[in-house]
């Protein structure tokens, strides 16, 4: 069947449904999709968009999901092989599988015209989360006229790993390590393919994601292999000055490669070949937890990901499309930069100079503790993104978020991480606490930028506050507060100038 011929069946199959179908159906390249309908909005839960990952096909490139005639969809399937939640909203609910390359759809039961795809990336440091959490579901932002996407990807050790033996059995040149992200690019492909069965526009693919999801768009962003698959991108919290791990050869920072990572794990729970690590139980490659930030689980594989993210944005190689990128306000607050960890080791490099300068830009030792690791792991970097793709002639807006619920508990003088998940999906029935008519007015703020945002590539409509571009209006942003969106000057310039001297002096 022709393309042409295909787009036509799957639309026809859309209109013959109807508009009020309890059991709509969507026709895909491999078979007829049984959804639901409620609300107006259509779903389509579970979907295989590649063969499950198990037996030989672990730590292998994704393979195309086979043909099943009809299948129901639902139900959502299994989260990725992770660590307990912890009570994390963003996880989802058991079982979990590494047979679990699934994604779910959301669609608006009547439309006219092909509409935004708008195709989510959850977070989670790449060790948790899933897009099957009720916090991600798509229903309200479908409302809005959009066709939503989530998606499951291969986490942990599962899903970023490599070993000798490993190497050994791949051609040259063939893909490695960067599983998880191949599996995104993989679930973009299959949306390129089928998103008109939903009524959603192929050539009008937004990618959202947060924290590690946005640290995973970021890299979409530089990879030929995601090169137009999608056309706009919104990176929440999604770091922007780390460091990928290379699979054979030191760290920048001087840490192992990928593969002495994987023999070290390896090699402490006897296994030496490919076929032995092939017969570990998934489970246990949690333990222990692989480290995000510390080069774990952020490959620089050569292939799909050629440099490091900032690195490759000053060259001006980062796919030109329009961008929203920023991050929460008080992002760390419960982390100080005296910890050990990753994270904490950020500023030990500080002359006693520039610690002085740090210390009298943020009010002293406290504001320092509170607010540093923030501004130095996501709020500079958001700018400094931002920066080099409006300085690339790009279409760029920078956000800052500061809204906080009265009912939130934690002593957090500003925006946790990951806060404004509930806000962007308009689903604060899923916020991990009560929400007022305050914490409503910003979700339907924040919602209405993202989706018209997806639709035509520029954040600005209707009768809200206009959002900045950044390469218009340099270092002004669009903030998000209690009393509503507010575009203002970048706040706190002077700390994140000192970042960013501190930054290019140790780089």
């Amino acid at each position: 069947m022709s393309m042409v011929s295909f787009l036509a069946a799957a639309l026809l199959m859309i209109s013959l449904a109807g508009p009020t179908d309890p059991m709509p159906r969507a026709a895909v390249e491999q078979g007829t999709l049984i959804g639901r309908e409620a609300d107006g909005v259509r779903s389509f839960k579970g979907v295989p968009y590649a063969r499950p990952p198990v037996g030989g096909l672990r730590w292998r490139p994704p393979q195309p999901a086979g043909p099943w005639g009809e299948r129901d969809a639902g139900q959502v399937g299994p989260i990725c092989v992770q660590p307990p939640g912890n009570g994390d909203n963003g996880v989802g609910p058991l079982p979990m599988s590494e047979d679990c390359l699934t994604l779910n759809v959301w669609a608006p039961a009547q439309s006219e015209g092909p509409l935004p795809v708008m195709f989510w990336i959850h977070g989670g440091g790449l060790n948790n989360g899933s897009g099957t959490a009720a916090l991600y579901d798509g229903t309200r932002l479908a409302k809005r006229g959009v066709v939503v996407v989530t998606v499951n990807y291969r986490l942990g050790r599962l899903g970023f790993f490599d070993h000798p033996a490993l190497a050994a059995e791949r051609a040259p040149g063939a893909p490695a390590a960067n599983y998880g992200l191949m599996d995104v690019i993989a679930a973009l492909r299959w949306v390129r393919e089928n998103a008109a069965a939903f009524g959603g526009d192929p050539d009008n693919v937004t990618v959202f994601g947060e924290s590690a999801g946005g640290a995973l768009v970021t890299r979409l962003m530089i990879s030929d292999a995601g090169r137009g698959l999608f056309h706009r991108a919104v990176v929440q919290s999604g770091l922007g000055r780390d460091e990928g791990t290379p699979l054979d050869g030191p760290r920048r920072d001087g840490g192992p490669s990928m593969r002495t990572r994987g023999e070290a794990f390896a090699a402490a729970h006897g296994a030496a070949t490919a076929e032995q690590l092939r017969a570990v139980p998934a489970e246990t490659f949690l333990q222990p937890a692989p480290n995000f930030y510390g080069g774990d689980l952020l490959v620089k594989d050569g292939l799909y990901v050629a440099d490091d993210v900032e690195a490759a944005f000053a060259a001006g190689r980062e796919a030109p499309v329009p961008l929203i990128i920023g991050a929460n306000s008080a992002e760390f607050w419960w982390m100080k930069p005296s910890d050990l960890s990753p994270y904490g080791a950020i500023d030990d490099a500080m002359t006693e100079a520039e610690r002085a300068a740090f210390l009298a830009a943020y009010g002293g030792q406290e504001g320092y503790d509170q607010f540093v690791l923030s501004d130095l792991v996501f709020n500079e970097p958001a700018r400094h993104l931002a920066r080099l793709h409006a300085g690339n002639g790009h279409p760029t807006y920078l956000y800052r978020f500061d809204v906080v619920s009265a009912a939130m508990p934690e002593p957090h003088a500003g925006a946790t991480h990951a806060s404004e998940r509930q806000y962007v999906f308009d689903n604060l029935t899923a916020s991990p606490w009560p929400t007022t008519a305050m914490d409503q007015r910003q979700a339907d703020a924040i919602a209405a930028y993202w989706t018209t945002f997806a639709a035509k590539g520029n954040p600005n409509g209707g009768e809200r506050p206009a959002w900045p571009e950044f390469g218009a209006e340099p270092d002004r942003l669009l903030e998000f507060t209690n009393d509503g969106p507010v575009a203002r000057t970048v706040p706190f310039g002077d700390r994140l100038d000192l970042i960013e001297a501190y930054y290019a002096r140790v780089r």
